[in-house]
């Protein structure tokens, strides 16, 4: 019975039958010891939970810092944006004051009479309530208005950028797990190719037809594909964290696995995607928010060669209360209370020419606005086009290494085959593998890239959050 009939006759076992055997000999002990750790580590790597992409971006949605920081300053503009209207409502303040006096006094009257005396106390209450409105400014409000409008429609576009770009993040590193799976997968290949030869050749040799070094080098290949199969596998662990990270969750890297298939899309066309692209890519979106931002700055600058028209009202109260006074005139209380109002106006004749100089700025950063927007087009309408010729040529790759994969594995079979009648060497046979691995490789790495340039025309279209 073979390694594998050993482990199903132990998992077919009660516990009684497993328990006679553990108080055999120690020697058997180990080995039945040893071989329940592999079915438990076996049952554990089964009982992982399957990650999907749609939880995973979700999870990133909800929990990703860079998320939460761009919603955050998208609510401090919405914040501003819900008190827009207060700019055309009046200001009113308060003011209120209690005074202590103690003086002392000396008056020298003009017949001569002098007058003098210590600790003369007195206290004052003043109270006030005045409303400030401007009426007229030049229509700064509406443009200050205006441009809180501006700029929450700016901040949300920030956001929504941040919100692809990370989504983008975990789509390829989800991906790139899954394509690294799949790496291992054909390193299991070389591994079973390599194993067989192995023994292919040590029988050979067993039976004086073969070649020592033969059997050292299959085990040389041997053992440099268990290496390359270990770090693939921490390069697998390295992705994982990489993609907890992104998603900002607490589970362990040992607690979900990733599938190994990589869906891919191949209709996209690209029409489709040039399609209204200046309504739908947030970066130019952004850019745009910037041209309006400047403009209506341009209109509260402007604002500032206009006269300003208020009103003001105020009610005021004031009394003083004099505990002694030296001259017989003075009031010992006096209270005053009221109220006024009344029109300013406000022109402005000469300020340095601030307003002017400030208003050419305003007018060059519109235009620079205007040229970042027009730079950012371009950009994006480039990137559109590279992305596009990408995602076609790893089509036409990917298609091509599929085809390769088939005949590297014809070519392995039949070398090895040839190799086992000692009509092929195993130079051949290593050329063959090898050929094989690289296919193999090539074919991964098509999968991925393709997966890779999809995303990002998605990206770039601003319709990957759909």
């Amino acid at each position: 019975m073979g390694p594998q009939g050993d482990i199903h006759y132990l998992i077919d076992m009660t516990p009684e039958s497993i328990n006679n055997i553990l108080m055999k000999p120690t020697y058997i002990n180990r080995i039945c010891l040893v071989i329940l750790a592999i079915v438990g580590w076996y049952s554990n790597a089964c009982s992982q939970r399957i990650l999907t992409l749609e939880e995973a971006i979700a999870t990133a949605l909800q929990n990703n810092y860079d998320i939460q920081i761009a919603k955050n300053d998208s609510l401090v503009a919405s914040i501003d944006y819900s008190y827009r209207n207060a700019v055309f409502l009046p200001t009113v303040n308060a003011n209120a004051a209690r005074t202590f006096n103690n003086n002392s006094q000396r008056q020298t009257l003009a017949d001569g009479t002098e007058r003098k005396s210590s600790g003369v106390r007195s206290n004052n209450l003043q109270a006030s309530v005045g409303l400030d409105w401007v009426l007229f400014d030049g229509l700064k409000m509406f443009a200050t208005r205006d441009k809180a409008a501006a700029l929450l429609e700016a901040g949300t576009y920030a956001a929504r950028e941040q919100v692809i770009n990370t989504i983008a993040q975990v789509i390829t590193t989800y991906y790139n797990i899954a394509r690294q799976q799949q790496q291992v997968k054909a390193t299991d290949v070389q591994i079973r190719l390599n194993d067989d030869r192995a023994r292919l050749a040590q029988y050979k040799l067993d039976i004086g037809s073969g070649a020592k070094p033969d059997v050292l080098q299959s085990k040389v290949d041997l053992n440099a594909q268990k290496a390359l199969k270990m770090q693939q596998e921490t390069l697998i662990g390295q992705l994982k964290q990489q993609l907890i990270q992104a998603m900002n969750s607490n589970i362990k890297e040992h607690e979900f696995d990733v599938p190994d298939t990589i869906p891919l899309n191949n209709t996209i066309a690209l029409g489709d995607i040039q399609q209204s692209l200046e309504k739908t890519n947030p970066t130019l979106l952004m850019a745009r928010s910037g041209i309006d931002i400047a403009k209506y700055t341009l209109k509260e600058t402007k604002a500032g060669m206009w006269p300003t028209v208020a009103f003001g009202t105020a009610y005021n109260y004031s009394r003083t209360i004099n505990k002694k006074v030296l001259n017989t005139f003075s009031t010992l209380f006096n209270q005053v209370n009221g109220y006024n109002y009344g029109f300013t106006a406000t022109v402005p004749i000469f300020n340095q020419f601030r307003v002017r100089r400030q208003i050419r700025q305003d007018q060059l950063n519109i235009r620079l606005q205007e040229l970042n927007y027009d730079n950012q087009r371009s950009v994006t309408g480039l990137a559109v086009i590279n992305a596009f010729k990408d995602y076609q040529q790893q089509q036409k790759s990917l298609a091509l290494e599929e085809e390769n994969i088939r005949l590297a594995e014809e070519n392995v079979n039949i070398v090895f085959e040839s190799y086992k009648l000692e009509a092929a060497t195993l130079v051949q046979l290593r050329e063959a593998q090898l050929s094989l691995a690289q296919a193999y490789d090539r074919l991964i790495t098509a999968r991925y890239n393709l997966k890779l340039a999809e995303t990002e025309l998605l990206r770039l279209k601003g319709d990957i959050i759909k």
